[in-house]
């Protein structure tokens, strides 16, 4: 039938309209053309229009974008510790932000104005007004972003400023402000919810209401159990004193999941050397970090938790120790009990009770290696305070041997030896510990006192100041400095060290009146009398202060003062007789001849065997003319003849025997003028007493000293080491109370 007509009706359907000409044919192409559809013989496109730098929407762009800038290099600086620098870029760059929405609105309409970088800035802005503690600033700038309607979840940030409030103590608005962020944050968003209300929870612990507290750390643990939470929890129970809930919330911190992966997924299971390589890598990155870090906090929580509840839940602290042991064994933490056992013993320990804690520390000797080094780490040092040395030895060793890495261990393990006198294997047991641990500083104290024995004082002082870098306010290890320059005969260091000790410990006679000794050896009476005399005002009973300052006002021609030192010397000994001679002798030389007299007396009613009481009893009644000179001076004949006898036996003895020393009980001294003065000051005082008028004077007789007044280093606490939370259950034990000096540190 050939071909239908264009538009032609066939079966009722309309044929299509058809081109008049064909796609890329042309009149040109018959004349022999080349066939170019898309027009690529017309050459390249033209350059782009060039970019006018001057327009206000550049400048607008190049604006915007040093805002950008700004904001990142203050909050580089800020995560660099720079506070200022950060704050200085925050308000650089809201000054700049305010000149871009200027710009803005002369340009273009409202409606194109950059919302999210005004917000990001205003923020910074705040952030950085707060890490810098100018609070005020902070909150006004946090204000304008809440009250600002086109800001959309403004809301939230009503947290920053409840934290702003309760860094501010201001515990009321904080709770308001964390209640207002609360109801603005949808229920979604469960877990910034749980942390708001973690906030009020501890905010109401701060103003001592601890039902709201409880409600709020309750409710949490019902929704998202977590280990601060629980923690909170067992302190708002303790506050009240509910010994059930305690328990309860104590079994619900034991419950929290850690979320974190086993130990036994970082051991290979085959000899394949990828998965090897594998989990190599994976051993100590930041996720393992992490997971660690998770578990020592969970640790240090339940630790905490059970040593504060412990002796408050049950009728004793042991059985409280005990609940507490069982339920920890039954939980995922199975190998904190043993550390719970430890912290057992610590608590008999200061409680005084050393048999129970000997006996507690005693079932960990078949534990297993790090729990018995512990264990035998604490006995050792209970030992060593009790002078049992060889037991302390033997547990020592046990310590070293179950672990030879515990600086513990190795530290009482060298005062061992170094209380048997073997101060060079002391020394090396020492720098093993340091070398375990470079911040054990007991080993390091202690090496330093061995090398004061050993007489290497450049070495012991060497230790001492590397010492005093990581204690810098020590009142023990700047007393250990002090004494080294004065062996060292640099007294003048000695004393800048003293001085750097008592601004440590002002109130510390010991070292007031070592300090008086040494401003006395450089002839420095003034200094040295204020310094004794303030040591005497703090401990009104050290004898050797006594003396000197008695001396001293005698030397001044001030014997009326000197009085009081020398009654309250006789009342501390009253059974030397020198002191109460003293006191007599300083009555006659200030002219009270009769007050000298009863003094006298009643000296020869407690000492009648005392010649020179006698001699001036002799001497005060014939000037004054009393009848009773005959009757004291046929006792003193008496007296001198049982003298001479006693003296001629002794001489025979000597030579008999070849020279046995003559002592004189109750007698203060011989008519040689011979002085013997307390302390190392002792030749000084001598000096300074035999230049007073007199030569028979009572004060200035030698007498046979009956106490020991030799310097002890000043009293203070022991050094505590440094710990962590891991290691305090191991190294707790350092609470004996103990005068400074020589004393070595057990572990």
């Amino acid at each position: 039938m050939g071909r239908p007509m264009t538009g032609a009706i066939q079966d009722g359907v309309t044929r299509p309209m058809t081109a008049v000409r064909a796609a890329g044919f042309t009149k040109a192409a018959v004349r022999g053309s080349a066939f170019d559809p898309l027009g690529q013989s017309r050459g390249p496109a033209p350059p782009l229009e060039a970019k006018n730098e001057d327009s206000p929407e550049e400048k607008i762009r190049q604006l915007e974008k040093k805002v950008n800038e700004l904001v990142e290099e203050s909050c580089i600086a800020n995560s660099c510790g720079d506070l200022k620098l950060a704050l200085e870029k925050a308000k650089d760059a809201g000054r700049k932000e305010r000149i871009l929405v200027r710009q803005r609105e002369q340009v273009t309409t409202p409606e194109n104005i950059n919302l999210d970088l005004t917000y990001s800035v205003l923020f910074n802005l705040a952030s950085q007004y707060s890490a810098n503690e100018m609070y005020a600033e902070a909150l006004n700038t946090y204000q304008v972003i809440v009250k600002n309607k086109m800001f959309s979840n403004a809301g939230r940030l009503k947290v920053n400023m409840g934290n702003i409030y309760l860094k501010q103590r201001n515990y009321s608005k904080a709770i308001k402000f964390y209640r207002m962020a609360l109801d603005q944050i949808p229920s979604v968003h469960k877990e910034m919810r749980i942390k708001i209300m973690q906030n009020i929870g501890v905010t109401f612990i701060k103003t001592g209401q601890y039902s709201d507290a409880i409600n709020s750390f309750e409710h949490i643990m019902s929704l998202a159990p977590n280990l601060k939470a629980g923690f909170n929890l067992i302190l708002s129970y303790f506050a009240v004193g509910d010994r059930d809930k305690m328990k309860k919330a104590f079994q619900k911190l034991i419950a929290v999941p850690l979320e974190i992966d086993e130990d036994d997924k970082y051991i290979s299971p085959s000899d394949d050397p990828h998965t090897n390589l594998v989990i190599e890598a994976i051993k100590n990155d930041h996720l393992r970090q992490m997971e660690r870090e998770r578990k020592a906090m969970a640790e240090k929580y339940i630790m905490t938790a059970a040593k504060l509840i412990a002796p408050v839940i049950e009728t004793s602290f042991a059985v409280g120790y005990d609940w507490c042991v069982e339920v920890v064994k039954a939980s995922q933490y199975v190998e904190l009990a043993n550390d719970l056992e430890i912290n057992k013993a610590i608590t008999y320990l200061r409680q005084k009770d050393f048999n129970q804690a000997v006996e507690t520390l005693k079932m960990f000797e078949k534990k297993d290696s790090r729990v018995k080094s512990a264990a035998a780490t604490n006995l050792s040092f209970l030992y060593y305070l009790e002078n049992e040395f060889a037991q302390a030895s033997s547990y020592a060793d046990l310590a070293v041997n179950s672990d030879r890495y515990n600086p513990s261990a190795l530290t009482n393990k060298g005062n061992t030896v170094f209380a048997n006198g073997d101060y060079e294997k002391a020394a090396e047991f020492y720098k093993e510990a340091l070398r375990n641990d470079s911040s054990c500083t007991e080993a390091l104290y202690n090496i330093g006192l061995t090398y004061k024995r050993l007489n290497r004082l450049d070495e012991a002082l060497d230790c001492f100041l590397k010492l005093h870098a990581i204690l810098r306010n020590s009142a023990q290890v700047l007393y250990q400095i002090a004494n080294v320059y004065e062996l060292m005969e640099d007294p003048n260091q000695a004393i800048e060290w003293l001085m750097q000790l008592i601004s440590v410990v002002p109130t510390d006679s010991r070292a007031l009146s070592k300090l008086g000794e040494l401003y006395d050896s450089e002839g420095d009476k003034s200094q040295a009398f204020q310094y004794y005399y303030e040591s005497y005002r703090y401990f009104p009973s050290n004898i050797e202060v006594i003396e000197w300052l008695g001396a001293y006002y005698i030397d001044t021609q001030f014997c009326e003062k000197a009085i009081q030192y020398f009654e309250r010397a006789s009342l501390i000994q009253p059974t030397q007789v020198k002191w109460q001679l003293m006191v007599a002798s300083c009555f006659r030389r200030s002219g009270n001849y009769q007050k000298a007299l009863d003094t006298y007396k009643d000296i020869h009613r407690k000492f009648p065997e005392n010649v020179e009481c006698l001699r001036f009893l002799v001497r005060l009644c014939t000037d004054i003319g009393l009848k009773e000179v005959q009757e004291y001076a046929t006792k003193l004949k008496r007296l001198e003849k049982m003298k001479e006898i006693r003296e001629q036996r002794v001489r025979s003895g000597r030579d008999g025997s070849g020279g046995s020393r003559s002592r004189r009980e109750g007698s203060a001294g011989s008519d040689s003028g011979q002085n013997c003065s307390a302390g190392s000051k002792g030749e000084r005082l001598s000096v300074k007493l035999r230049a007073l008028p007199g030569t028979n004077e009572p004060y200035e007789s030698s007498s046979n000293k009956e106490i020991d007044a030799s310097y002890v280093d000043p009293l203070g606490p022991q050094i505590e080491r440094p710990k962590t939370a891991a290691k305090k259950r191991i190294d707790e034990d350092d609470f004996a109370d103990e005068e400074l000096g020589d004393d070595l540190l057990p572990e």
